[in-house]
């Protein structure tokens, strides 16, 4: 099995999504999500088209305009987003045509065909409002705030007594 950077960058995407719509009033522009993730923006707008046909997301345009999630966190899973930017977690050769070895069925097809079915039912199983849950989502989140060296400077005044300590 191998998930491309369509399905990594679409599920990737929408957490910042999720993250971003809890921290803020308002729709969130591809354009910091780009920033924040290091994906072209571009092909941030190919994935949230199809995100958006799939009414996972929806989009206000103008100057204020950005993104939205279209449902609830908590109704939004992990399969959904991967399936919605056609992306598989299938992990046969066969792609489940059972046609591996020279046109028949090969010995491990049962094995992946059962690998392929508890990766999808656990992705079915994992929400936004999941992730947003784990352990390191928000400390990341955080990080990605935070100005990186070179590009923000912010300036630190001192007190007297803290520029010339006695």
């Amino acid at each position: 099995m191998r998930l491309t950077t369509r399905g990594r960058y679409a599920v990737t995407a929408l957490l910042d999504l999720a993250l971003q719509t809890r921290q803020q009033d308002g729709a969130v522009s591809l354009s910091d999500i780009a920033k924040r993730q290091s994906i072209s923006i571009s092909y941030l707008e190919q994935l949230f088209s199809k995100l958006r046909k799939r009414g996972l997301v929806t989009s206000i345009r103008g100057a204020s305009g950005g993104y939205y999630l279209a449902k609830p966190l908590d109704e939004i899973d992990v399969m959904s987003i991967i399936s919605a930017v056609d992306e598989s977690v299938n992990a046969m050769q066969c792609e489940g045509r059972g046609d591996c070895q020279g046109g028949t069925m090969c010995l491990t097809h049962d094995l992946w065909c059962a690998l392929s079915n508890h990766i999808e039912q656990y992705l079915k199983n994992i929400t936004l409002a999941q992730l947003l849950d784990m352990e390191n989502v928000q400390s990341i989140s955080e990080r990605q705030h935070l100005p990186t060296i070179g590009k923000d400077i912010t300036t630190i005044t001192l007190s007297n007594s803290e520029a010339n300590p006695a």
